[in-house]
């Protein structure tokens, strides 16, 4: 799909609501991909240098973020766009319908999304059998991350059993699993960002990790995921969280609450997290910030308004080892994932 074509389509998407047009472009991609004609109409992915990190090998630096392809039914599909990496989810342990519609907004004049979704989605063992059905991706070399998060109706006093549910309901298909601390969706879940809570919670889930490594004779790498809206002393906190619980993976970042970025603009009064353009540069900042305590200690998956290459070059030099696209993707199309792969090669 070239650039001229793909903002023809976006046009007569944009005429839908976002989210009925969001479920007529993956019901569209998984139909021409079971047709096997997807392929041809779609120009080949830039050849890119692979990247090592959290012990896997990564066709390329650039992944589709989580958000997308909730229950991991368009993998395949997605893979043909030239993506490296998909990351399904949010998943939860037992199915929920999100929150009431309509949870999903455009604010077209400053490239940004607003999604109160609130981690729809059909249960752990769906999106399993899922991820165990798309095969074409990962057999060509594509990785699959498995993004896990509680259930809403879970206190957070009992997360870490939700998370333990998930991590081993996903340890069999995903190639690694990312757990989700940072939604603003679910109510309470950004309270388990704490630097306590966090580091209760990843000793619960490695201590788990070295026993289903044991049981299988496989490792399944864990990350986690933040939001952009932490303070210089919670970062330094969570990073020495991280280095001190073995963390194999950040992802960083979330959506934001803030709205400094569009205010004045249509739906910018919208509950909900705001990704786009309007956090490209503090998701950046905070992927630095970070990186100043990690180091090459605990790589860093960069995310977060990634909008042109220019974008992704400078989450990679800010100290990312992959970026990951959702909202620049919606606005942009499979021609911004070949932009980054030819700008860094």
């Amino acid at each position: 799909m070239t650039r001229n074509q793909y903002r023809l389509a976006r046009n007569l998407l944009f005429r839908l609501d976002a989210e009925t047009a969001h479920d007529v472009s993956l019901g569209a991609l998984r139909w021409l991909e079971q047709l096997r004609i997807l392929s041809l109409v779609t120009p080949k992915a830039p050849s890119s240098q692979p990247v090592e990190c959290m012990g896997l090998t990564f066709p390329n630096c650039v992944g589709l973020a989580a958000g997308l392809d909730k229950e991991g039914r368009c993998i395949d599909a997605l893979g043909r766009l030239g993506f490296g990496h998909v990351e399904i989810g949010t998943i939860t342990p037992r199915p929920q319908p999100g929150n009431p519609q309509p949870r999903l907004f455009r604010i077209i004049s400053e490239e940004a999304i607003i999604n109160r979704m609130g981690f729809n989605n059909s249960g752990i063992e769906s999106g399993s059998a899922n991820v165990a059905a798309s095969s074409t991706f990962r057999n060509n070399g594509g990785i699959v991350g498995f993004n896990i998060g509680k259930n809403k109706v879970t206190p957070n006093e009992q997360a870490t059993e939700d998370y333990l549910a998930c991590l081993r309901g996903a340890w069999d298909v995903a190639d690694y699993i990312t757990v989700n601390l940072s939604s603003p969706n679910t109510p309470g879940l950004r309270d388990l960002q704490a630097a306590d809570e966090t580091a209760r919670l990843i000793e619960s889930l490695k201590s788990e990790q070295e026993l289903l490594t044991a049981a299988t004779g496989r490792r399944v790498p864990i990350a986690i995921k933040v939001a952009p809206d932490l303070e210089e002393q919670h970062i330094a906190d969570l990073a020495k969280v991280f280095l001190d619980g073995g963390l194999d993976c950040l992802i960083a970042t979330n959506t934001t609450i803030s709205r400094s970025e569009v205010q004045g603009c249509d739906f910018a009064s919208q509950a909900g997290g705001l990704s786009g353009a309007p956090l490209t540069s503090r998701s950046t900042e905070v992927i630095q910030a970070f990186y100043s305590h990690l180091g090459e200690q605990v790589p860093i998956i960069g995310v977060g308004g990634i909008m042109t290459a220019e974008d992704a070059q400078a989450k990679l030099k800010a100290g990312a080892k992959l970026v990951q696209l959702y909202s620049g993707f919606i606005y942009h199309g499979p021609p911004l994932v070949r932009d980054i792969l030819r700008a860094i090669k």
